[in-house]
């Protein structure tokens, strides 16, 4: 019989995860990791035996936070791990600068790293593996709600844009097995998954490195490519979302999954820009593609389509008129959901060598002229929603009532739904609602009995 280990004889570790959805990923793998070998995770410096802050290193207020974050664990605790996109070079270097006495500093995905560390620092409790009596979750740990959850399906990134080094960061594209992610999938739908987000840095390229090779699964060969993984996860009986999807002319393919209800008729595609010069100052891929003709085909194909985008404001060299252009393509193209940020400096991108830089009150008169444009739109948009009977997820109910999200909402960056005053549910319900209200952002609703 296998030897019980006490709360008290429990090795306790803290966990910091900042950044995106993918470094969210690595976070759950760390802590699906711990909890097999008989760590607790605990959310307090005081308990904690370690902490392991994961980085962001994408843009310079990023990488402050994770300063900051780790500054506060060296603080507060003493002993701290830290992994990520900061992990690596120079960062690497400054982080160990800054905080003398740090235990180690990791690079991103660097998972058996980060717990060859642990152990080092805090030798796990000797015990006897029991199948029967152990917790950890055949789907591993979550920091997302049960009802949804990111699948990654490849590591780092092949293009080279001026104004980003997460290929630095993180490598070259590489894509994982098509088998070991539907087996995932699988088990996470299995497990209460009602959403699948799918996630890469470039969710289009999936399969190119392996020139889309044939793999197996469920006793059947299923080609390493996007079409053939987003038609298996349409079997799957959950909402299947793409995010970070450039739009390459293989996209097209999709679309007609999304008319059959196989994947929501979602594209998270960052545009970047509408100007070809500032495209091509990006080094964007697709950057010469007609987007507005493209976005035009796909709603003749799913009137329903909701795309959302981000932009770069204030980029080197972006003329008055160049701005103008890309305001009037924004109104062409009445993006559903749309994110905008103010070029940023970042140690080590090509773009801080371009000339003419645009000085910060320009980028931030550009960056609200910018946003008050798509708010119009979207508030245009949204208002032509009342009235209408759609599904949504709940994602919590609180004191006012259900929060839920549509299928052209993503968790944590787009909209929500709200139900005042009904409580009649619980967090992975759908429910059939009729759109009362709109604003800018966010929908109003009521169940139909």
């Amino acid at each position: 019989m296998a030897e019980n280990i006490s709360g008290s004889d429990r090795k306790r570790i803290g966990m910091i995860s900042l950044g995106c959805p993918k470094a969210l990923v690595d976070s759950e793998k760390i802590l699906t990791q711990l909890k097999m070998d008989g760590y607790e995770v605990v959310n307090t410096y005081d308990n904690a035996d370690v902490v392991v802050v994961n980085t962001c290193g994408f843009i310079d207020a990023a990488k402050q936070e994770s300063l900051d974050a780790i500054k506060e664990a060296m603080t507060e605790n003493g002993k701290v791990i830290v992994t990520g996109c900061m992990g690596k070079g120079k960062d690497a270097e400054t982080i160990k600068e800054l905080n003398p006495g740090i235990l180690a500093v990791t690079g991103p995905q660097a998972y058996e790293e980060v717990m060859g560390v642990v152990h080092e620092w805090v030798p796990p409790v000797e015990k006897e593996h029991n199948p029967f009596t152990e917790l950890v979750p055949p789907q591993g740990v979550k920091l997302t709600p049960r009802h949804y959850s990111y699948l990654k399906i490849s590591e780092g990134c092949n293009h080279s844009c001026t104004f980003c080094i997460i290929p630095d960061m993180r490598g070259k594209h590489v894509s994982r097995p098509i088998g070991d992610v539907l087996d995932e999938a699988k088990r996470l739908v299995a497990a209460g998954t009602k959403e699948l987000l799918v996630i890469s840095q470039d969710t289009s390229a999936y399969g190119v490195d392996t020139k889309y090779r044939t793999g197996f699964w469920d006793g059947k060969p299923v080609k390493t490519k996007l079409y053939d993984l987003c038609n298996e996860l349409g079997n799957m009986g959950a909402w299947v979302r793409l995010h970070y999807v450039y739009p390459y002319p293989s996209v097209d393919d999709i679309i007609p999954l999304m008319a059959e209800g196989k994947v929501l008729p979602y594209l998270d595609i960052p545009f970047q820009h509408a100007n070809h010069r500032i495209l091509k100052l990006m080094k964007r891929p697709a950057h010469a593609e007609n987007t507005l003709e493209r976005i035009k085909k796909w709603r003749e194909q799913v009137p329903q389509l909701v795309i959302r985008s981000t932009f770069i404001v204030g980029f080197p060299g972006e003329t008055e008129e160049e701005f103008q252009e890309l305001l009037d393509w924004l109104e062409e193209a009445e993006l559903d959901r749309v994110g905008c940020f103010k070029y940023s400096p970042v140690e080590g991108a090509k773009a801080n060598d371009l000339p003419d830089h645009v000085p910060e009150d320009v980028q931030q008169d550009r960056w609200e002229r910018f946003m008050e444009t798509q708010q119009r739109i979207s508030e245009r948009k949204l208002a032509r929603k009342i009235g209408q009977r759609i599904t949504v997820l709940v994602d919590e109910v609180d004191e006012e009532g259900a929060v839920a999200r549509s299928v052209g909402d993503a968790p944590n960056i787009d909209g929500m739904v709200y139900l005042n005053e009904f409580f009649d549910c619980q967090p992975g319900d759908f429910l059939e609602v009729e759109i009362e209200h709109a604003d800018e952002y966010d929908l109003w609703a009521s169940p139909v009995a």
